[in-house]
């Protein structure tokens, strides 16, 4: 007598064995991890929070906590000890965590393929070209990549960082200062832009984006230590995979992103929370690439752009920065 049972049409057949692979990844769900942002919580921010939301991250098995983080620096360093398990950190102060701490960690994903950082000053100062920064004080957080990265954006931009003076200040603290003219300018990534002409109006704003004079180096990524890619690898695909998912659906709607953003950190206006997620998305995409992919020749370029402009006591190689293999196609 023929066995009926083995008779499963494909369809039914593949249904069952997907189903079977979601039952397994929540037999082993409840794996703990955090993530370190770079700079606090802010729309930039909001498809970590439409991953956590939309329960992607607890389909693939994780439990996961949002840290607020105190520049890309910190969460390099934070992550590196151990502290979190994946960080959002720019990749040429990766370089140089790499070169000058020997910090282990490398990156997973790109998230900004182009530069983010940005210089922004009021229009009242009249600085309207780059050369007009010189001898003018800029606030920005410590530990931030807008300072790493300046020397290479003053080289490009044929000025001299040396006549630059930079005001130490807490991120949150940027735009007011700028609003109240205690200082003429702030660095600040340009996906921030719409949170400090909010904030500065009726007051115009200026600005430099290092990507306006033709730099093309990486900007932040996921990254986790050199341990945790070599122990649990199957953790970080899940992750990347579960945060790409989260990507696709805020670039495509950036005002539900904005909302549930909002629900958590209810002090994060929906419009322009909206508006970072447009930026973001700006920076993010690039034809003909997935989401996320890392491309070891501008991995290189990244590399060999900061080895331009600083000094590194070891010398840091790609395979020092990134791991393949951890981007869905």
């Amino acid at each position: 007598m023929p066995n009926h049972h083995c008779r499963l049409p494909k369809i039914a057949a593949g249904a069952f064995a997907l189903a079977a692979l979601m039952a397994a990844g929540r037999a082993q769900a409840d794996d703990s991890v955090s993530l370190i942002t770079d700079f606090g919580y802010n729309g930039r921010h909001a498809y970590f929070f439409v991953a956590l939301d939309k329960g992607y991250y607890k389909a693939a098995g994780l439990d996961v906590k949002i840290l607020r983080g105190q520049g890309s620096v910190d969460a390099i360093r934070q992550t590196g000890a151990n502290n979190a398990t994946f960080g959002f950190a720019d990749a040429g102060s990766l370089v140089l965590a790499r070169g000058n701490d020997h910090i282990p960690v490398k990156l997973a994903a790109i998230v900004y393929a182009k530069p983010p950082e940005g210089i922004f000053c009021r229009e009242d100062t009249g600085i309207r070209k780059p050369k007009d920064l010189e001898g003018v004080s800029i606030a920005n957080p410590p530990g931030g990549a807008t300072v790493d990265m300046f020397p290479i954006y003053a080289k490009a931009a044929g000025i001299d960082a040396a006549k630059v003076k930079w005001v130490v200040a807490g991120s949150g603290a940027l735009p007011a200062m700028l609003a109240t003219n205690k200082v003429p300018c702030v660095g600040q990534f340009v996906v921030g832009e719409a949170l400090l002409q909010r904030q500065a109006a009726p007051q115009k704003l200026i600005r430099f984006g290092f990507a306006d004079v033709g730099l093309t180096f990486y900007g932040n990524g996921i990254v986790a230590t050199d341990a945790t890619f070599a122990t649990k690898p199957d953790l970080v695909k899940r992750f990347v995979a579960a945060t790409i998912h989260g990507m696709k659906d805020a670039f495509a709607n950036p005002e539900e992103a904005a909302e549930i953003l909002h629900k958590y950190h209810r002090e994060i206006d929906t419009g322009i929370g909206a508006a970072e997620t447009r930026a973001v998305g700006e920076l993010a995409q690039v034809k003909g690439q997935p989401l996320g992919m890392i491309d070891q020749a501008r991995i290189k370029e990244t590399i060999d752009v900061v080895n331009g402009a600083f000094k590194l006591k070891s010398p840091v190689g790609v395979n020092e920065m990134y791991v393949p293999g951890f981007v869905p196609n």
